[in-house]
């Protein structure tokens, strides 16, 4: 499996902890956050552990690989073969720049910024590139850069970006192309996810507000009229969208891969503006994925699991990509406006535990601890349910990478290729939400409230934290 899985099981823990975190101050100056410590000295030294990770697959990507997108450790060379293709963009640097600040390393910070001033234009990649990956690592991670900092560099670059991405739009439907050329401006995919059209307006929301320029939010407040417009068959969203008709173009339904940011962003649209409609999307989407059967509970195990429909058939199998869903039902419950007779609390709050609990289940039944990407339910073969801390499961997590995932001492990180196997091949790939995500999120697990207020951020699927709008000043 690749390292991107583990940062939504991650997410579930965040959520479930109820975490709360104090506005990082604005000032470029204040380059070095502080907070965050536990005053028990266990759970403050599983925290070193984790920022230690983190230098040591930054400085193993500064070493071998600087301003390519990606490392490969055991290599030790560039990867620029991903979804940039050849283009040298740093993505990396720019997907890692709030981890380093959040995690006080200074010099590192400056290092990436330095580059990213002197290096980085995003049109002068001529590839097809994946709107949504853009869209969530490189213009998520300039917003955030700017949230925290107010560096100008990043609105500029931000902005840059954002221009770049617009001619996606340019279609029938006004639903997106999935892929854009920067330096041609075209777009191609006849046909996009509901993740890829539905994980933009958190970003666009926040670049319209900082940029004083409409454009942005325009484009994805359309995407979310025509989306409320269309007929959903017994009230779900199927997965793909034909972008020139406009109209749903299969009728698999889940909320794994091509579909699981999609509801994310409804949720997390309502928590950073309160927009009313994406709340009563998000709530309508909920009830019917309960509705017709899609939450369902193992017969063997009693483990809570959200089943995949094709059809009229509806498949018992989980998708690691899934196990954000957990952190995602707890947090619309903690923050559904509803009173508790009107609303689904209770039951958001338990789908949400007892499905991240069945995630847990997929990594220790693991050899190597670390979940895969998918995992079914059968009568005869299913795991035990046991009811633990997630700090604990987080630090397993943590630990199986190091012992699994990394190239050598003071080196990298790869993906999996086998979870189930006692000494399992890396794939020497160090991806870039390694850094961004899952790093960040351990990070926060093994960190107190003091450190980043969710009553003021809102973080994006890549981990970006934006700010909340009323609520924090940099919105």
């Amino acid at each position: 499996m690749d390292t991107k899985t583990i940062c939504f099981l991650l997410f579930s823990f965040i959520c479930l902890n109820e975490a709360r975190v104090i506005s990082i101050s604005p000032q470029p100056g204040l380059l070095v956050t502080q907070g965050g410590e536990d005053p028990d000295p266990e759970v403050n030294q599983k925290r070193e552990f984790v920022k230690q990770m983190m230098k040591d697959a930054w400085d193993d990507y500064v070493r071998y690989a600087w301003g390519e997108n990606e490392l490969k450790p055991i290599s030790q060379t560039g990867q620029d073969g991903g979804i940039y293709g050849d283009s040298k963009i740093g993505a990396t640097i720019i997907d890692s720049l709030d981890t380093l600040f959040i995690m006080g390393f200074y010099e590192e910070y400056i290092k990436g910024r330095n580059w990213v001033a002197e290096n980085f234009d995003f049109k002068t990649v001529n590839t097809s590139v994946s709107v949504f990956e853009t869209n969530i690592r490189i213009l998520g991670g300039f917003l955030t850069a700017y949230a925290l900092t107010r560096d100008d560099l990043y609105l500029d670059q931000a902005n840059a970006v954002g221009q770049l991405l617009l001619p996606a739009f340019d279609t029938p439907s006004g639903f997106p192309y999935n892929r854009i050329n920067p330096a041609t401006g075209v777009g191609s995919g006849s046909s996009t996810s509901m993740a890829d059209l539905g994980t933009l307006h958190l970003e666009f929301e926040y670049l319209s507000e900082i940029t004083a320029n409409p454009i942005y939010v325009d484009k994805v407040n359309k995407i979310r009229q025509n989306l409320w417009d269309l007929e959903k068959p017994n009230g779900l969203y199927p997965n793909t969208v034909n972008v020139q008709t406009g109209r749903f173009s299969d009728s698999h339904v889940s909320m794994g891969g091509g579909a699981d940011s999609f509801y994310e962003y409804l949720l997390k649209s309502w928590i950073q503006t309160q927009d009313q409609q994406a709340r009563q999307m998000y709530d309508e989407a909920m009830d019917a994925f309960v509705a017709n059967d899609l939450v369902r509970v193992s017969k063997q195990s009693h483990l809570l699991y959200i089943g995949e429909l094709s059809g009229a058939r509806i498949d018992d199998v989980g998708s690691h990509l899934e196990c954000f869903a957990g952190g995602m039902f707890a947090l619309g419950s903690v923050t559904d406006p509803k009173s508790p007779a009107d609303g689904n609390r209770d039951r958001d709050m338990e789908i949400g535990q007892n499905f991240t609990n069945t995630c847990h289940e997929s990594y220790i039944r693991s050899d190597s601890h670390i979940g895969p990407e998918v995992f079914r339910f059968t009568d005869t073969a299913e795991a035990v349910a046991v009811n633990d801390n997630e700090k604990d499961w987080a630090w397993d997590a943590a630990q199986s990478i190091e012992k699994y995932s990394k190239a050598g001492p003071g080196r990298g990180y790869s993906g999996l290729r086998n979870v189930y196997s006692s000494a399992p091949v890396q794939d020497d790939v160090q991806q870039t939400f390694f850094l961004a995500e899952t790093l960040k999120y351990l990070y926060l697990v093994f960190s107190t409230d003091d450190l980043i207020d969710l009553d003021k951020w809102v973080f994006n699927t890549e981990c970006h934290p934006l700010p909340v709008k009323g609520k924090n000043p940099m919105f």
